[in-house]
């Protein structure tokens, strides 16, 4: 009689873990798709950084729309030179910080290079490395770029400029951004393939 009650439960376990796995696999990619956070067009603020209001003026309001363009802020490339975030506008804008020490934002770029090979013509990729001087510096990013393959533009961030701008204090952390320069939508913590080309295809003209 035990064995048999040992049997049944046994049998019963197994069958909510296939069901549980059968769920899993339905429901991933909305799941997938809940980690990004879609903006109105409203602020100047990113969405790391808190918003304040004085007085009535500063508040936003149905009759007064607010404009959400990217905040600008100048990387160098490996050879030194600078770049600004505004000099990609008229494109889309795939924006991403990430740093060599960081497990999940080394998950995450398999599907980057991926997306970059496929749509790069069609999208800035903008990859910008927190280069601290100390726990992360220009060669240990480029390194570690150069020993894994991958060829989308890498950025530094020697002035932490861009990273002060967009008040990054965790890594990874990716925008959208479309043609126009306005925020569209972004994802704190490593994106899968699915949730990253959700945000393209919010950012991508059909």
């Amino acid at each position: 009689m035990k064995k048999q009650k040992l049997l049944l439960m046994l049998v019963l376990f197994l069958g909510v873990m296939v069901a549980a796995g059968l769920l899993y696999n339905t429901l991933k990619d909305d799941i997938a798709a809940d980690r990004l956070t879609t903006l109105p067009t409203t602020g100047q603020q990113t969405p790391n950084q808190s918003q304040s209001a004085t007085d009535e003026t500063q508040q936003p309001t149905h009759d007064q729309p607010q404009d959400f363009t990217a905040p600008d802020f100048t990387v160098v490339d490996l050879a030194g030179k600078e770049h600004k975030l505004s000099d990609f506008v008229g494109k889309p804008i795939v924006l991403n910080f990430w740093a060599s020490w960081c497990g999940p934002c080394k998950s995450e770029m398999p599907d980057f290079q991926k997306a970059y090979e496929t749509c790069g013509d069609r999208i800035h990729f903008v990859m910008v490395n927190l280069t601290d001087g100390s726990g992360e510096t220009v060669k240990t990013a480029s390194d570690f770029i150069a020993s894994a393959g991958y060829t989308f533009p890498v950025y530094y961030d020697t002035r932490s400029d861009a990273a002060m701008t967009y008040g990054v204090n965790a890594v990874p952390v990716t925008y959208f951004i479309d043609a126009s320069g306005q925020l569209i939508a972004y994802g704190q913590g490593a994106l899968d393939a699915a949730t990253l080309q959700s945000g393209i295809d919010m950012i991508l003209p059909e």
